[in-house]
């Protein structure tokens, strides 16, 4: 994409954004040769920090390639920020409602314009306790097959030391830098020409995961957990757990009403 495309919005929304970002975050920024030149292709970037689709999105204007988000809906609404929203071209997703599917078929029909597409295949912002990527959900390997489009694996880290996660105050001293780091793109053609079905699209997910996880390996210096935090996994876990301490705690309640009834017995024996 020439920069000549960018547009009025992406163009006054890099006006107000970029200042506060160059002021704030000190930049690291490495890969861009991975970003393609020409042609429709999809980003998958790990999210950790509230801040880091801002900062991500000043790297991603900067290679001159600028990035379709995926957004919760309420964003495209009435006010200045829907009408930044709908003339950058962001792409609405709509929670829980059979509209959810159109933000996939909106995203086909833009990488099919020759335009980049930026997922969050995480889906919110990480939950490992260290900030390594969580396990994805399967909307950018579901476009991805749907298109034969690149897929480059893109890993971010240092907005969250700016503003960690679930965090409400930032942490602005020392100066944070943030971390970019674009890799090749991801190798998807074993899936090529196979049924997309839900185990596929699995196992699609898992690798570009993987990617991005390896880059983020790359900027941190050291190596991931061999396995990635599952809030679905963490969840029944903590089911289990609760399941097992309420069991574990009957007993003792039942043996305690069966010693407070003993003492009133005796009490009234008395």
């Amino acid at each position: 994409m020439r920069r000549r495309r960018i547009g009025f919005w992406y163009r006054l929304a890099a006006v107000i954004a970029k200042p506060p970002l160059v002021v704030l975050i000190k930049r690291d920024w490495r890969g861009m040769e991975n970003i393609p030149a020409e042609g429709g292709f999809i980003t998958a970037v790990n999210h950790n920090s509230h801040v880091d689709p801002f900062a991500y999105a000043h790297y991603q204007y900067n290679s001159g390639r600028v990035p379709r988000f995926l957004a919760k809906s309420g964003l495209f609404g009435k006010g200045f920020i829907g009408a930044v929203m709908r003339g950058t071209g962001q792409i609405p997703v709509y929670r829980e409602s059979t509209d959810a599917l159109s933000a996939f078929r909106a995203a086909i029909d833009a990488v099919e314009r020759g335009e980049c597409v930026a997922f969050y295949p995480e889906g919110t912002l990480t939950r490992d306790p260290d900030g390594w990527p969580m396990t994805g959900k399967t909307g950018a390997a579901r476009v991805a097959l749907q298109t034969r489009c690149p897929v480059i694996p893109v890993a971010q880290w240092g907005a969250n030391e700016l503003l960690p996660p679930y965090a409400k105050k930032p942490n602005l001293l020392p100066r944070k830098t943030h971390h970019v780091l674009a890799g090749p793109p991801v190798d998807l053609s074993r899936f090529y020409g196979r049924e997309m079905s839900p185990d596929l699209l699995k196992d699609a997910t898992e690798v570009i995961m993987a990617a991005v996880t390896h880059q983020l390996e790359l900027i941190r210096g050291e190596k991931a957990p061999a396995t990635p935090y599952d809030p679905k996994r963490e969840r029944i876990e903590q089911r289990r757990r609760t399941a097992r301490a309420v069991e574990h705690r009957r007993p003792e309640q039942h043996n305690g009403a069966l010693r407070e009834q003993q003492r009133q017995e005796e009490g009234q024996g008395k």
